[in-house]
């Protein structure tokens, strides 16, 4: 592809695949985002400054060529292992046939969508193959899909599928598999500060501490901190998520829960990404709650990055 591209940011949330592709090497001429929270919207025009917001998937009707990579990372709820499984059927889910309405509007070289490793299982498989389906049904389009988690290059156990879409005659597909040559086990280490800044006042990893999960697993030696079980095992946070609950950090003397900045790095976002947004031409300073809900919804950049690199490839 072009390292010159026209950009449409669906569900865009903070611009995870916007700074992914950018990342990449690719540079952005145009660029629409679409997205309905108020804090993600005022942080990615903070953040965007020459973005379009376009607003409401639902609302917007594309134009032929207004694009040439959409991207869309979709309510993710119904299809979520730890949700209550509606799947399709679920009200956030079927969001993504107003994505599939763009993409069929716009004809864009590219489309991505992201989600959860649920979407795989949902319905016993169904809505899965009904997605494949009607991607399909666009015609022209070849696709390509894999199951890709953010341990490969950050401490974050966060496996989500990637699906890409290619327009035949304009690209083509072979962005998969990623795979070995990325991966990296931290299995059985102490993930300090080789990943995150040591000590400072940015809210860094102290090279004491060690990244461990406030999830039950049954088959790993835990142990009972104010009422609830951690593992001790130093293997990389689990996944973040928008609820505010969060890996924590450990040391000898203390246990704390990871800050925005540790969060916005275990994603690959600058210190401070979601720190402020443009609200109706006002800069205001965003909350930690918000921020983590943002941080949780978005989609891993350093994850996009390498996708996009072998799409220029």
């Amino acid at each position: 592809m072009n390292k010159d591209v026209n950009i449409i940011e669906l569900f865009s949330g903070i611009g995870g695949f916007t700074l992914g592709l950018q990342k990449a090497g690719f540079n952005i001429n145009k660029h629409y985002f679409s997205e309905i929270d108020k804090h993600a919207i005022a942080n990615y025009k903070y953040n965007y400054e020459k973005a379009e917001y376009i607003g409401s998937v639902v609302d917007f009707q594309g134009k032929r060529g207004q694009a040439d990579i959409i991207t869309f990372g979709s309510p993710c709820q119904d299809f979520s292992l730890a949700g209550k499984r509606k799947g399709l059927k679920g009200e956030r889910s079927s969001l993504i046939g107003q994505a599939i309405r763009i993409i069929d509007e716009v004809r864009p070289s590219v489309f991505i969508w992201e989600n959860v490793k649920g979407a795989f299982s949902s319905n016993n498989g169904a809505d899965f193959w009904a997605i494949l389906a009607a991607f399909t049904n666009l015609g022209d389009y070849r696709l390509g899909w894999q199951l890709l988690n953010t341990s490969w290059v950050l401490p974050q156990n966060r496996e989500r599928i990637y699906l890409i879409g290619h327009l035949a005659g304009r690209s083509e597909p072979g962005v998969f598999p990623i795979g070995e040559e990325f991966s990296r086990s931290f299995k059985g280490t102490k993930q300090t500060s080789n990943t995150f800044t040591a000590g400072g006042n940015s809210g860094g990893m102290h090279s004491s501490m060690t990244l461990i999960q406030p999830v039950l697993t049954p088959n790993r030696k835990q142990k009972r901190q104010n009422g609830r079980r951690f593992k001790e095992d130093g293997e990389p946070a689990f996944t973040l998520n928008c609820q505010d609950q969060h890996g924590i950090m450990i040391n000898k003397t203390n246990i704390r829960r990871l800050t925005e900045i540790e969060c916005e790095r275990l994603q690959g976002f600058p210190d401070g990404w979601t720190k402020y947004g443009n609200y109706n031409g006002e800069v205001k300073e965003i909350s930690k709650t918000q921020r983590y809900k943002m941080l949780g919804n978005a989609v891993t950049a350093d994850i996009v990055k390498l996708i996009g690199q072998k799409l220029l490839s």
